[in-house]
């Protein structure tokens, strides 16, 4: 792989979507792209966080990984977003730190950037697809290209199918339902493929 750079951002309050994250870094370091771990800086206020154990220890577990940052998001050839659904749409934490990025999308430095995206639910139907939808239209305002895993591998039907981009339920034990790693695996592996094609294409 000619030197993919792979920013992997994430907003995650009950530990699933940085699991995910570490996943997609694992599955695009294997594939030869250097990569960054990132969050989105945290909007809720300390006393909801204090108020919820799952909540405060994530925070707690998140405390050494970088808030990403414009400088992330120019220096990347790909991202992948991981953020869980709000109502069925992404979780405002994301939505702010996509809102920010107006100056560089006003510079053109969005365009062509592959982008693919994960999400997490209570519920196998609790929006899912609609978040990464949420998530796909911001991506075609920036010119990206978006890469879904669709039907590609069969490992994309062993962690329920979703050709937008891997989902996963959470109990209400706080743990995964499905099996997503191999799928996020390979999620990463494809961005950061779809990544070298167009960074050869431009050179």
């Amino acid at each position: 792989m000619s030197n993919v750079k792979l920013a992997v951002v994430f907003y995650s309050m009950g530990g699933t979507n940085y699991q995910l994250a570490k996943w997609a870094e694992e599955g695009a370091k294997a594939a030869g792209a250097e990569v960054r771990v990132l969050k989105v800086q945290e909007l809720a206020p300390d006393s909801a966080i204090e108020g919820n154990e799952a909540w405060k220890a994530t925070v707690n577990a998140t405390k050494d990984v970088p808030v990403a940052t414009s400088a992330d998001i120019e220096w990347a050839d790909a991202i992948i977003f991981s953020t869980p659904t709000r109502f069925g749409v992404m979780a405002s934490q994301m939505k702010q730190f996509i809102d920010l990025q107006g100056g560089l999308w006003a510079s053109g430095k969005t365009i062509n950037k592959v982008v693919s995206g994960m999400t997490s639910a209570q519920n196998p139907h609790g929006g899912q697809e609609a978040t990464l939808h949420s998530l796909y239209t911001v991506m075609m305002h920036w010119g990206a290209i978006i890469a879904t895993p669709g039907y590609s591998d069969p490992v994309v039907f062993g962690a329920g199918g979703n050709p937008y981009g891997t989902s996963v339920t959470v109990g209400q034990d706080g743990k995964m339902i499905e099996d997503v790693e191999a799928a996020v695996k390979y999620q990463a592996k494809r961005t950061a493929t779809v990544a070298e094609w167009v960074k050869k294409g431009n050179q």
